[in-house]
């Protein structure tokens, strides 16, 4: 059985694939949803991401669709305590930013669509630089105190505004970040590696990548000339364009020869095996995605496979 990863410094421990729901309610109905929650489950995964505002942008959609989803899976399953369940705050159209009043209404109207008493971590999907930290840390604390939240993290946010945070929690003793969801994979490295990275290192946090796969690029499935039916298609054959773009696929099909594994097995694999990384984010609207994913808990790459693939995003 895989052994589950501790998410930085809290009491957390996470199976090395978070499974994305920003699907459910969006190109997954509800029957497709349970199906890849069971198999995800079933594989010894107990890590599922969300937030308030999946999935917003579909048609017909207000907002909570995701966790209304999830909230009836674990309502029929019955497995509560069994999943580490993370959402964020900031992005649903009724409850946009992050001023106290907003962060502590949202995570009620979470809680009551997850039908839960408590959310494991707790992000700020994106900063709200107009707010302080002090106000922002102190609704997060508030939380955590009254038992709604178990711990805290942060998504989409600048060194420095991650720093301060940081201190902020240390000097008054309040809740402090665990974890950070960064935009992060091999071909879209530069938002975290950096500055944000060594925060990140020096402070123990676990960074949890989002966008792990680039919209579904680095699975392989996006070739010259090849037409792929999917709600992400865009955004993914971007990467065909560009040189990195053209080299990472190389490498990584070079490696995923080696190793017989599947292109996106591999990409997830590098991922994974980057400084503070604790548990890569990726999404199946299908069961028969998930096997991909699920392989990066068994896949270890050598040091010169690792350092292939790093040359060839760089």
């Amino acid at each position: 059985m895989t052994s589950l990863h501790r998410l930085g410094t809290s009491d957390l421990h996470v199976f090395p694939l978070a499974l994305g729901g920003n699907v459910f309610g969006w190109t997954a109905d509800e029957d497709q949803s349970f199906a890849v929650l069971d198999a995800y489950t079933a594989a010894g995964g107990n890590f599922v991401d969300t937030a308030d505002t999946y999935s917003a942008w579909g048609e017909g959609n207000r907002g909570g669709e995701s966790e209304t989803v999830i909230g009836k899976w674990l309502a029929r399953r019955g497995n509560r305590a069994d999943v580490v369940l993370a959402t964020k705050v900031g992005r649903h159209p009724q409850y946009m930013g992050l001023r106290a009043g907003t962060v502590k209404a949202a995570a009620d109207a979470s809680l009551r669509r997850l039908g839960t008493d408590f959310i494991d971590l707790y992000y700020t999907h994106f900063d709200d630089p107009e707010v302080p930290v002090e106000e922002i840390i102190g609704a997060l604390d508030e939380l955590v105190r009254a038992g709604k939240v178990r711990h805290i993290a942060a998504s989409n946010i600048c060194a420095e505004r991650l720093q301060e945070s940081l201190d902020f929690s240390e000097r008054e003793g309040l809740a402090r970040y665990v974890a950070l969801q960064p935009h992060y994979n091999l071909v879209s490295r530069d938002t975290y590696e950096g500055g944000l990275q060594d925060v990140a290192e020096r402070a123990g946090l676990a960074a949890v990548p989002y966008y792990a796969l680039a919209a579904g690029f680095l699975t392989g499935k996006y070739r010259p000339g090849a037409a792929v039916d999917s709600a992400r298609a865009a955004g993914a054959g971007k990467h065909l364009e560009t040189a990195r773009g053209q080299r990472v696929l190389a490498a990584l099909d070079e490696v995923a020869r080696a190793h017989d594994a599947p292109v996106a097995t591999v990409a997830l694999a590098w991922l994974a095996a980057r400084p503070t990384v604790t548990a890569p984010i990726a999404s199946a609207r299908a069961v028969a995605q998930l096997p991909a994913l699920l392989g990066v808990a068994d896949l270890r790459l050598t040091d010169t496979e690792l350092t292939a693939l790093t040359r060839a995003s760089a």
